[in-house]
């Protein structure tokens, strides 16, 4: 059962990396297309390290993925905000 859920979970995720993929390529401006893929993506990658950790062998593994995911949470809002920042500056809205 918890084999079930984990690819479940992967799937989703995976589903989450697709939508904000198409969201970069589909939306009008800058920060349109980084807040679709900031939160897609980082729905994303959360729903595909909780199915991994449940795959994981042993409870180690598990807290080291979801830490993983903690910081590439933060670092994804960080960057995100320096890029949003420096088109701001720039002017380019694109």
């Amino acid at each position: 059962m918890i084999d079930f859920i984990a690819i479940v979970l992967i799937v989703t995720g995976i589903g989450f990396f697709a939508v904000g993929s198409i969201g970069l390529l589909r939306l009008p401006d800058l920060h349109s297309r980084l807040h679709a893929l900031t939160k897609a993506d980082n729905l994303g990658l959360g729903l595909v390290t909780l199915g991994t950790a449940l795959l994981a062998g042993s409870l180690a593994t598990a807290i080291k993925l979801l830490l993983i995911w903690l910081l590439v949470l933060a670092a994804s809002a960080a960057s995100a905000n320096l890029i949003a920042r420096h088109a701001l500056e720039r002017g380019d809205e694109r």
